[in-house]
């Protein structure tokens, strides 16, 4: 298997910029991107929620299972009309993620999952976050550790993100642009992931990544391995419980004031 396999009309092109559900060789790290979903549902429940940067649009399909309403916010046209199609139950904007189509003080939450790192204009963008929030409010954003994520470098490995953050980069950026730092937590894999990663050379992401920017195709063990992730084989972690700093992605939890 490759990196690149046949997608149904039904999903959205994967082009390496986001993730998708529903192809097996994608399943790490969709699974990975999941679990923060599934992390903070209940604290959506009843709530008017805004995911700014909504990409495919599962994760908003999950948030919409306890809030009292998602609105939808995606700069990509063909992401917008994909999540129109998939998730109708869904209000889906296009719109810049530094001048958001809402008004101010008009939802009680903001998730921003695996995006920030894209972003051009960091700062005006949590500003945005803080303009359409009403008081007391909480920004929920995760992103990849830079210091995991792209180890010993100036600039990111992925070519679609602009600026990767550390912990206490993404702590500096929130509170400079009006937000207290309720938590910081950190994915990591689990036990079951853990054994993997020692099966697979120390790092089942290396085996993954290695083979598919050599354009081999995965031996079928590692199909299964990768195939048969689930949320439950990561583990969320508040700061005061693990090394912060050697966490996957980070996981903020910001209230506005």
């Amino acid at each position: 298997m490759r990196m690149s396999e046949p997608q149904s009309a039904d999903q959205l092109a994967l082009t390496g910029e986001r993730t998708v559900p529903g192809i097996p060789a994608e399943n790490y790290w969709f699974r990975r991107h999941e679990v923060a979903y599934e992390f903070i549902v209940r604290r959506c429940g009843g709530l008017d929620v805004l995911e700014a940067g909504s990409g495919e649009g599962y994760g908003a399909a999950m948030i919409a299972r306890a809030a009292r309403s998602v609105t939808c916010v995606d700069y990509d046209v063909q992401a917008v009309e994909h999540t129109r199609r998939v998730y109708p139950e869904l209000a889906v904007h296009q719109g810049n993620l530094i001048d958001l189509p809402l008004d101010d003080a008009s939802v009680d939450t903001v998730v921003n999952f695996q995006v920030i790192e894209h972003l051009w204009d960091q700062s005006e963008f949590v500003r945005e976050c803080h303009r359409v929030l009403r008081g007391g409010g909480e920004l929920l954003m995760s992103t990849p550790n830079r210091i995991t994520f792209s180890p010993g470098r100036d600039t990111p490995l992925n070519p679609f993100h602009t600026r990767e953050l550390s912990a206490s980069e993404l702590t500096e950026l929130l509170s400079d642009d009006g937000f207290d730092i309720s938590a910081m937590l950190g994915v990591h894999h689990g036990p079951r992931l853990r054994e993997l990663d020692a099966k697979w050379g120390g790092s089942i992401i290396d085996a993954q990544i290695d083979r598919a920017l050599a354009g081999q195709e995965w031996p079928e063990d590692l199909v299964a391995d990768v195939a048969s992730i689930t949320v439950d084989d990561f583990e969320i972690l508040r700061s005061t419980d693990s090394d912060i700093d050697a966490s996957l992605d980070l996981l903020a939890v910001a209230a506005r004031y």
